[in-house]
């Protein structure tokens, strides 16, 4: 068991949490830092490539087809088929989703404002989620899994493993680190 403890007050490779009034407690592999930023880059570098793909492409992105087309099985048809059908919400998704895809991408590649871009890709993943609804196989696929993937970059802090965050975090604000000074950046960075 590791006894170092960073300014952080946690320990090296140690993970714990309580929920519920249970208690999970283990300690990683030296190796699952380089597996999270393989996890990092790997989501990164394809909501980048499929945002810039659809930001220069010949066509202009439209989700009007996507939106309106959603299986009526999905829990969220309803919700799909308005969106779809609403002009404005459909420009908005036409602008969210390419420079969405483009943003959480850089910012996960580059590994700044880590855990924010890991929200809104997880977040993005479960509307894909429930719009290609399908449980024929089971309610777990594609889009449930990346979501996951997201949601584990967010929760060990990926962006401090060989990213830009680790470098925001610890900026020197008079004699504090830029989250000592403020707290709630934790949220967003790392």
């Amino acid at each position: 068991m590791a006894t170092d403890t960073s300014r952080f007050g946690t320990q090296a490779n140690v993970f714990e949490s309580d929920l519920a009034g249970i208690t999970v407690r283990g300690k990683a592999h030296s190796l699952s830092a380089w597996f999270v930023v393989a996890l990092r880059l790997m989501m990164g570098y394809a909501f980048l490539h499929s945002g810039w793909t659809k930001i220069t492409a010949a066509e202009p992105f439209s989700a009007a087809g996507y939106l309106t087309n959603v299986t009526a099985a999905s829990p969220l048809s309803g919700l799909f088929h308005w969106m779809g059908a609403t002009p404005w919400f459909v420009e908005f998704v036409n602008l969210a989703v390419p420079w969405g895809e483009f943003l959480i991408g850089l910012g996960l590649l580059v590994g700044a404002l880590t855990r924010l871009a890991a929200f809104f890709g997880a977040f993005m993943m479960l509307l894909f989620y429930f719009g290609n609804w399908e449980v024929a196989h089971g309610v777990v696929n594609g889009d449930l899994a990346y979501m996951m993937v997201f949601l584990a970059v967010a929760a060990f802090g990926a962006g401090r493993l060989l990213g830009l965050d680790a470098i925001v975090e610890k900026y020197d604000t008079g004699g504090e680190w830029l989250v000592e000074k403020y707290p709630k950046l934790r949220y967003l960075l790392g």
